[in-house]
């Protein structure tokens, strides 16, 4: 659909949606932020993007987006750096918290994690009214780990990972993820911030940035050569696209409210992910062996993401995600290219 602008000029009505309206986006350099970014630029939005060092080479896919010269702002901050995300945001008709640490490092995790959401909760609430809704990227990670489900339940919003369980088993990443996430909904609920949280489960599909990220390299491993074997292990995928059209859509719509599951649907063996890649990329070394011949098959659990899908986001199969992160690859140099052409790609698995 298109609307005729100021001038006569026909534009897409989707890139009407933010005109006039300031967002900012922490995190925009990253694997799920610069696909936000690029969204929010393709509806119209002005937005200021944090980043460690605006000056930087590496933030080049974001300054190389479309209407970025004239409508993106990159500013320097870091998560632990109050006055600079208070700034960033002053102003801004919307927040979209997308930095994250990722690691299983207890101190560049959980601290980081836990403090710069607080600090992000404060800043909106500090920008005078301005700031209308603020989107949290959380994580599957603060939904499902937690050994007392059932196997036969369903994984929904109502679930939320048992800290306890994270840190016996010292899953760093999932304990900070989870303690930020319930940080958030405390500290918004104290200072009246109306927020709403992303909850992506392995975020897949073509980067914008060049460097390969840690969810990325979940796939990368088996194609490189440096995964003999392939875990005993099940995961749910999502596709990055669908991932930030999920964030645009929970900030757009006034009804929008609470947690998000963002997931294709499917929960895969990685028996079935090696398959899947052998399947239409039969030239790389991918393992055909699991590392744990002992154990039974670890059986898939059912996951839920109707409230995306009412709210009209559409999920791109596991199987195309897997197919176009190789493809992305391929492109960047990160993996050679065969010989001969891939098969063609999936349309569902």
């Amino acid at each position: 659909m298109t609307v005729e602008a100021e001038g006569g000029n026909a534009v897409p009505a989707a890139a009407l949606a933010g005109r006039g309206q300031t967002v900012c986006v922490t995190g925009a350099g990253g694997y799920v932020g610069s696909w936000i970014v690029k969204l929010l630029l393709e509806r119209g939005y002005t937005v200021r993007g944090t980043v460690r060092n605006p000056y930087d080479a590496k933030n080049a896919h974001l300054t190389e987006l479309a209407s970025a010269a004239e409508r993106l702002e990159l500013w320097k901050a870091d998560l632990l750096d109050y006055d600079a995300l208070r700034a960033a945001i002053a102003g801004c008709h919307g927040v979209f918290h997308a930095a994250s640490p990722v690691t299983d490092d207890p101190e560049e995790m959980v601290e980081p994690a836990v403090k710069g959401t607080r600090y992000v909760i404060e800043a909106a609430a500090a920008a005078g009214g301005t700031v209308r809704r603020v989107v949290l990227t959380s994580s599957i990670g603060a939904v499902a780990m937690d050994p007392g489900r059932s196997p036969d339940a369903v994984v929904d919003e109502s679930c939320w990972s048992d800290l306890d369980f994270c840190e016996r088993t010292r899953n760093w990443y999932c304990y900070g993820k989870t303690a930020a996430e319930r940080a958030a909904w405390e500290d918004a609920a104290a200072r009246g911030v109306d927020l709403v949280v992303v909850n992506p489960v392995l975020v897949q599909g073509p980067a914008l940035q060049p460097s390969v990220n840690a969810s990325l390299m979940h796939v990368l491993k088996y194609l490189n050569g440096s995964a003999k074997t392939f875990a005993n292990a099940v995961q749910a995928y999502v596709h990055v696209r669908d991932t930030a059209a999920a964030h645009v859509r929970v900030f757009e719509a006034p009804a929008a409210g609470g947690r998000y599951l963002c997931a294709d649907g499917a929960v895969l063996h990685r028996e079935d992910v090696v398959a899947i890649l052998r399947k239409f990329f039969p030239e790389y070394p991918i393992p055909n062996r699991c590392s744990d011949e002992v154990n039974p098959r670890k059986q898939p659990y059912k996951i839920s993401n109707q409230r995306l899908r009412e709210l009209g986001i559409e999920f791109t199969p596991a199987a195309q995600c897997l197919y176009e992160t190789v493809v992305s690859f391929q492109e960047k140099g990160i993996l050679p290219v065969a010989p001969a052409p891939a098969a063609s790609a999936p349309a569902q698995i």
